[in-house]
């Protein structure tokens, strides 16, 4: 029940921050931004409290870790990958306007439009 109520007041000061954000329209936009950031980091800390907030990290950090096993392509690899797209990319527009063509002819062919 004390996460739920966490997490309510957590939603409400990004909402208070979004407020004095509108509520602050005179003011200098350093003094607006403050209010949403102010806002956010609040809530943000709150949310660290809650279980969920907890599970949320604890992904987060798992994450990075998965992230870190990929092995990410070379250079080469990108560019032979890239070239190899627009090349299959270029043959498929090719064989639908073929495609787009004939058809074109032979509903016009059926139609008695065709020379």
């Amino acid at each position: 029940m004390t996460d739920k109520i966490k997490l309510l007041a957590a939603a409400l000061m990004i909402i208070a921050g979004i407020a004095g954000f509108y509520y602050f329209a005179d003011s200098p936009s350093v003094v607006r931004l403050s209010s949403v950031l102010v806002g956010f980091a609040a809530a943000v800390a709150l949310f660290w409290f809650t279980q969920v907030g907890k599970r949320f990290f604890a992904f987060s950090q798992e994450s990075v870790v998965e992230a870190r096993k990929v092995v990410w392509p070379t250079r080469k690899e990108t560019i032979q990958t890239t070239g190899v797209v627009f090349a299959f990319v270029i043959v498929m527009a090719l064989f639908l306007w073929l495609i787009d063509a004939g058809l074109l002819w032979a509903v016009k062919l059926l139609m008695g439009q065709g020379t």
